[in-house]
């Protein structure tokens, strides 16, 4: 009986301790009353809060707005540039590149779209508008290397004529040699100029030859890189000398009759990889005139020489 008893007490106590709990919690969680100053400025608050998140996501949308400007702009840009430079569209990664400017650009977002998008939507279309935008750089970063390198080696190519005196007198090919009287291989061109005459670096580049060599007289040859080398053989004098630097149309000799020749002239060379090409493929084409100032047949015929 007293078992019982003691069983009966400790019962009681737990359900006691399990009420009071309950109350104690109860008077706790209660929600704090708030009176009429506090709610008004509770509510002014959510209000300016309110209004400052609607400026910051119209801020993003006009941003937004100006990138995608930006983006159709230079993909129209890079598409005109690269047709006026010549850039074939089939290369793999420029068609890559312009395949992905051609892309549309957001622009099937309406204002009412618009005005429905989240801070943090505006923010993802942000960051993906920054990544096109890198990738347009990065194209015409692309396009401005090509168009360097293509600079670089026409800026290389002996276009520019070495004398000014047009009329040759031996072309590229096969011939007569005037001193052996056989049949032989004019690796050059002869160009008939009177002694003294200047002759011009047909190209810029780095002068290895300067001096008279066996044959060619007095010969200054120019390195113009990748394998391309100008000769200009029988000067008179020579006005470089090897490790200089030249530019294009710069004196380099004067015109003379060294070496093995019977009469003053230039023998002009073109050579790559060590074989001779035809220069006529590279010089400049002279300009045709419909006006005839003097006829100098004679006076070139009189300096025509025959070379080696």
């Amino acid at each position: 009986m007293r078992i019982v008893v003691i069983a009966l007490l400790a019962g009681a106590a737990l359900a006691a301790s399990a009420a009071a709990g309950a109350w104690v919690q109860s008077q706790l969680s209660l929600r704090p009353v708030l009176n009429a100053d506090q709610e008004r400025a509770l509510a002014e608050q959510a209000t300016r809060d309110s209004a400052y998140i609607r400026e910051n996501v119209g801020l993003l949308a006009s941003k937004v707005g100006d990138l995608q400007a930006k983006l159709i702009t230079m993909g129209s840009l890079s598409k005109r540039v690269a047709d006026a430079a010549g850039v074939s569209y089939t290369d793999p990664e420029i068609h890559a590149s312009l395949e992905h400017a051609a892309l549309p650009v957001m622009d099937y977002i309406t204002d009412e779209q618009g005005a429905a998008w989240t801070a943090q939507g505006l923010g993802r279309q942000l960051d993906s508008l920054s990544r096109q935008l890198s990738e347009q750089k990065d194209w015409f970063a692309m396009l401005d290397l090509v168009l360097t390198r293509r600079v670089g080696v026409e800026a290389r190519l002996p276009t520019y004529t070495p004398v000014n005196y047009p009329y040759l007198s031996s072309s590229f090919g096969w011939r007569r040699n005037p001193v052996t009287g056989r049949h032989a291989m004019h690796e050059g061109l002869d160009f008939a100029a009177p002694r003294g005459a200047p002759i011009h670096a047909a190209s810029g580049g780095v002068v290895t030859e300067a001096r008279y060599a066996p044959g060619y007289g007095n010969m200054v040859e120019i390195n113009h890189g990748n394998g391309l080398v100008t000769r200009y053989a029988h000067a008179s004098s020579i006005t470089v000398k090897p490790g200089d630097l030249v530019e294009k149309a710069q004196l380099i000799a004067h015109v003379g009759s060294t070496g093995r020749s019977t009469g003053s002239h230039l023998h002009f060379e073109v050579r790559m990889a060590g074989h001779a090409l035809d220069p006529t493929l590279f010089l400049a084409k002279p300009q045709a005139t419909d006006q005839l100032v003097v006829d100098a047949s004679l006076a070139v015929q009189a300096i025509v020489p025959q070379v080696r």
